[in-house]
């Protein structure tokens, strides 16, 4: 059961960040300008979040006694990423206020589980779907969903990882070899005009403040640019984002990822709890970016501003192109965010861009 639900923290407390990747050392310098300091816990000494936090403790996911002691630390703690196991989440939410909750980790780790609630118990648009377990339930599937459809692992996977495209019957069984004998789920192919998202976050007193639309563009399955406010924004996407982050009863920053159909229609693809990728173009909006605001949201602070005073195109530099920095630190109205990761590897997030519009 978790500790100290209702619990406010006031300047100089810690904030516990399970995960020391990007999204950690972000939160990490947000915490810091709110006189808040913050302590990771990861497995690896030299994360990006290590060179900006006040504390690091250094451990696996799965040694209970390390998490604990690390969470006895904190007077919150929160997580970067949605694979920190959920045992270890509720191993810290034992003797710390978790926020956002063990609950949104048990349903976003598993695909089937996630659009099985989304569908079910938020009552949201999905892409059909059906449970896979062997090469049978694939044919099988295949017959009722129709093709094209992807083939996807039902936990972990992303970027474009641990999925198979299938467009003939002919792939069906080449595509069950390259993810068996994990679970999978099969999803019907969308024919979406864009893929959309947004960002919105839940305060520990229920309050919901979503920012705008944000139109994404992938490249290799990564996503590439994220431009904001998007446009024919009707505030339906943060309506329904509002209605999942009630049905968690969540405290803290959620990325909701949508396909939007030629008729506007929304269909929701995936959530993400934790501060999100396409919301990152709100560092230098002129408004409360998405960090802050997950920090006030698990620190029990109001939420802060979530209207832009300018739009932002937001690039992702992949793998090598972060060598281009100094080329972009001449470029006029554009914002350089370096996430300090020491190899270059392809497909690797190495920073970002943001540019003024």
């Amino acid at each position: 059961m978790e500790r100290g639900a209702q619990t406010i923290l006031k300047p100089g407390d810690t904030v516990g960040i399970l995960g020391g990747g990007q999204l950690a050392r972000m939160l990490s310098v947000a915490a810091s300008r709110l006189g808040l300091n913050a302590h990771i816990y990861s497995p690896t000494s030299d994360c990006p979040a290590a060179s900006v936090s006040e504390r690091l403790s250094v451990g696996a996911y799965d040694d209970a006694k390390s998490v604990l002691a690390f969470a006895k630390t904190c007077d919150a703690v929160t997580y970067e990423f949605e694979n920190v196991p959920a045992v270890t989440a509720k191993a810290a939410a034992s003797v710390a206020p978790l926020r956002p909750g063990a609950r949104a980790l048990d349903v976003s780790q598993d695909r089937l589980v996630e659009k099985s609630f989304l569908r079910a118990q938020v009552g949201v648009d999905v892409a059909g779907f059906e449970d896979i377990t062997s090469v049978h339930d694939l044919r099988r599937a295949v017959k009722r969903l129709g093709l094209p459809a992807v083939l996807k692992t039902r936990r972990f996977g992303y970027d474009g990882k641990g999925q198979v495209i299938i467009k003939t019957e002919s792939e069906v069984d080449q595509a069950w070899e390259v993810v068996a004998p994990l679970p999978c789920i099969l999803e019907a192919f969308v024919p979406f005009e864009r893929e959309v998202s947004v960002v919105a976050a839940r305060g520990l007193d229920g309050q919901v403040a979503a920012y705008p639309l944000t139109e994404n563009v992938h490249r290799n399955h990564i996503l590439h640019t994220s431009s904001a406010p998007a446009s024919n924004d009707n505030g339906t996407a943060q309506s329904i984002a509002a209605r999942i982050l009630d049905h968690l009863d969540y405290v803290g920053v959620m990325g909701v990822e949508f396909f939007q159909m030629a008729d506007g229609a929304l269909i929701v693809n995936e959530i993400a709890p934790r501060v999100h990728n396409s919301g990152h173009w709100t560092q230098n909006a002129g408004c409360t970016d998405q960090f802050e605001q997950h920090i006030r949201a698990v620190a029990g602070w109001p939420l802060g501003e979530v209207t832009p005073k300018q739009g932002v195109v937001m690039t992702n530099l992949i793998g090598t192109d972060v060598e281009t920095w100094q080329t972009l630190a001449a470029e006029p109205g554009t914002h350089i965010h370096l996430y300090g990761k020491r190899e270059i590897r392809a497909d690797r997030k190495m920073g970002h861009v943001n540019r003024i519009i």
